[in-house]
């Protein structure tokens, strides 16, 4: 019989998004074209919901004899994860509107991805792991199609599709050598499974897949241009809410599967972190559209929060929580910038465009400089404090090397950052700029708000001995 208690204490945000996907689904087919605008509300509703239900369940608890199971850490990146899908669909309807792509299967499809996130998030045994991930990238491949009239986004849309199927082969055959050399796919098993060869190359092969998801080093190659191609909410999307989700999966399934074998693979990952943060520093030095820049920020972004998995558990979970948190949110708010420039002749998306913003809207670009600087992670911005948390993580676990890479990269990134802060205050003027959705323009000024002021008052709050210590606490010894 099944305990209903146990699966809603476990699972009632990925059952309350089932629910709705199909509900939005039967109404979309009912009332058809009539549905698109409304869908979009109704979709960053549902997310909101799922947000509160994660709070609400925030203890979390096991169910369907162990498939799936739940903690203060996997619930606290949902609550943040939906949000920000939350507000990605919200500010996404007036550039599908203006592109003649507004269709109401565009919220339905970020609502299945979120229950993807959530499923893998959930996951306590290697089948539902890879159900969860499957589920988001299905959801992510046509998303980033989703402009099937743009030869750009039908591009990205196919390299995502065929990378990342070579990215899920890879991880299910590794969880297959894991199960046949453990005889068990279930995480509390593999927790108590004794060394193996076999399994160690099974694990190899699973952090190759999970670190395509996450974009990392060398398994990035797909991230800037399907950054590029895509549309910029989808890409919006992709950088904040999957982005956080993975890389919590990433570290779940390190900390929970081979936490006692860390001697392992703390090498692997800790190499896989410091290419991600010089080819992250580096590839970005060079980039002219701000999408691909962005891309390769991200991807240096991840070697950072890498440097916390390869901390350790102990260490590195309240690190990573802390700093992918404010990251996330402040590169909601980038995207969002993104979105709110545009030209009569579209989208801005060349840096030189950018010339001459702080004149036309000193407002924008002061915010705008604000979520620059917080990814930079300069002071007194929150992405500083979050940095500093990743920094003091590897240090304490002896990675003083890759913490000196970390300096290093970020040292580098300036170099980007900087360029986009000269180009907006000292550039002369271009063409001025349309007037952009409320919406959009609001969303920038709040994560701006947040990435600058918040997280920088309320960084103990969060940070070490905060709500990260906390969530990350939830975590098995």
């Amino acid at each position: 019989m099944l305990d209903t208690q146990s699966i809603l204490q476990a699972l009632a945000p990925e059952l309350w998004l089932a629910a709705s996907g199909l509900i939005l689904v039967l109404v979309g087919a009912i009332v058809g074209e009539r549905f698109n605008s409304l869908s979009y509300k109704v979709g960053a509703l549902v997310l909101f919901g799922a947000a509160a239900l994660s709070a609400i369940h925030l203890q979390g608890g096991e169910a369907f004899n162990g498939l799936v199971k739940t903690t203060t850490f996997t619930n606290f990146t949902k609550v943040i994860s939906f949000t920000l899908a939350g507000v990605a669909v919200f500010v996404s309807e007036g550039f599908l509107k203006r592109h003649g792509i507004s269709r109401y299967e565009y919220p339905l499809l970020m609502v299945l991805g979120s229950l993807g996130m959530g499923i893998t998030l959930s996951s306590n045994d290697l089948m539902t792991l890879y159900m969860g991930i499957e589920t988001l990238s299905l959801s992510s491949y046509v998303l980033a199609a989703f402009h099937r009239d743009s030869a750009r986004s039908s591009e990205a849309g196919l390299k995502y599709f065929v990378l990342g199927a070579l990215a899920s082969g890879m991880l299910l055959y590794g969880a297959s050598l894991v199960y046949g050399f453990t005889g068990t796919t279930s995480f509390d098993g593999l927790t108590l499974a004794g060394e193996s060869v076999g399994a160690m190359f099974g694990m190899v092969l699973m952090i190759v897949g999970l670190a395509f998801k996450i974009s990392a080093a060398p398994m990035h190659v797909w991230t800037p241009d399907v950054y590029e191609g895509a549309p910029t909410p989808v890409v919006a999307f992709f950088a904040s809410a999957p982005k956080f989700a993975s890389l919590v999966v990433f570290a779940n399934v390190m900390f929970t599967l081979f936490g006692s074998v860390i001697h392992q693979w703390q090498l692997i990952v800790a190499i896989v972190a410091g290419l991600s943060m010089i080819v992250g520093s580096l590839g970005g030095l060079t980039q002219t559209n701000i999408k691909r820049l962005l891309a390769y920020s991200s991807i240096a972004n991840v070697g950072y929060a890498l440097v916390a998995v390869a901390a350790g558990q102990a260490l590195g979970a309240p690190a990573l929580l802390t700093f992918s948190t404010i990251y996330v949110v402040s590169s909601l708010g980038l995207f969002a910038g993104v979105l709110a420039m545009r030209r009569r002749g579209g989208m801005v998306e060349s840096i030189q465009e950018l010339g001459g913003l702080a004149r036309r809207q000193p407002v924008f670009a002061i915010a705008m400089t604000v979520l620059v600087l917080s990814v930079a992670g300069l002071p007194p911005f929150g992405g500083f404090f979050g940095k500093y948390e990743v920094l003091r993580a590897g240090v304490d676990a002896d990675l003083v090397p890759l913490a000196i890479v970390l300096v290093i990269a970020s040292v580098v990134s300036l170099g980007y950052y900087l360029r986009l802060l000269k180009v907006m205050w000292f550039d002369e003027p271009k063409e001025a700029f349309e007037r952009v959705d409320v919406s959009v323009l609001g969303t920038v000024i709040a994560c701006a708000v947040v990435a600058g002021v918040v997280f920088m008052i309320f960084i103990g709050e969060l940070g070490t001995g905060g709500w990260a210590s906390y969530a990350a606490a939830g975590l098995a010894p």
